[in-house]
């Protein structure tokens, strides 16, 4: 895995321009079953893909966190959400509320998640492949195949399960 995470980078970097102009194809005429086949790609990629020898997502990136993702890890932790934001988050350049620090606080040296059944929105839905209007979130996706191998090769399979 840690191979993989050496070329990832470099990889996602290499084919940048490709994949923005696919994905700037893709959002100007989105087949009918695009997201058919997101979630098919989707749901085979992790059948093969174990989140827990990489975490990489955790270790490099941090979610944002919504109002309800403070109320409900605020309260698991049976603190206030002002003590929770507090204690671990920051609000960035867009007004949003990050994690103080990366890695992930809640990621133990195993790569387990120490809040995963509260955990945030944006941790349960990344890295956001098998999402609705797939085509909307092209500049997300680039980003995320940088830092997700899994990310990566969705995308390389829908390039040619979708030639444009």
């Amino acid at each position: 895995m840690k191979q993989i995470l050496n070329n990832l980078s470099k990889l996602a970097k290499d084919k940048h321009n490709e994949d923005k102009k696919y994905f700037d194809k893709l959002k100007k005429k989105p087949p009918k079953n695009l997201d058919y086949i997101m979630q098919d790609l989707h749901d085979a990629e992790f059948k093969k893909t174990d989140c827990l020898k990489c975490a990489n997502c955790c270790k490099t990136t941090g979610p944002l966190f919504t109002l309800a993702d403070i109320e409900r890890i605020s309260k698991h932790f049976r603190q206030k959400p002002q003590q929770f934001i507090d204690q671990y988050l920051r609000i960035d350049e867009d007004k949003d509320y990050v994690l103080k620090s990366v890695p992930c606080t809640f990621l133990d040296n195993e790569n387990y998640c120490m809040i995963y059944d509260v955990r945030p929105k944006a941790c349960r839905e990344f890295p956001h492949t098998d999402r609705n209007k797939f085509y909307q979130i092209s500049n997300l996706t680039l980003k995320n195949v940088e830092i997700c191998p899994a990310a990566y090769n969705i995308v390389e399979e829908m390039k040619k399960k979708l030639p444009l």
